[in-house]
């Protein structure tokens, strides 16, 4: 049981297949559009319910409970070698000089 006021991640479905714009390229068409929300728990659920969570700016969300306590997975990709040199090389090429100047 996750107790209320847990900080959550909840999904909902905000159109299914058959109302997607028409629009859309085909491969989109054929999939639900998706949202999430982060947010505490209203009352204490189990995991894949439906939940209602209040988010930090105070809206009341409805959604099937997905992940507690989330954390940001993001980054900023792999190593680009030639970003590491780019502040040496633009101020060299800026004032000249040795690149530890």
């Amino acid at each position: 049981m996750i107790q209320q006021g847990t900080w959550v991640k909840i999904q909902r479905q905000v159109l299914p297949v058959g109302q997607r714009a028409p629009q859309l390229p085909e491969d989109t068409k054929q999939v639900p559009f998706l949202m999430w929300a982060k947010g505490f728990l209203v009352a204490e659920a189990e995991m894949n319910s439906l939940v209602t969570v209040k988010t930090i700016t105070g809206r009341l969300v409805e959604g099937t409970l997905t992940e507690v306590e989330p954390t940001y997975q993001h980054n900023y990709g792999t190593f680009i070698p030639e970003l590491l040199r780019i502040g040496a090389d633009l101020r060299r090429e800026r004032w000249g000089g040795a690149d530890d100047e």
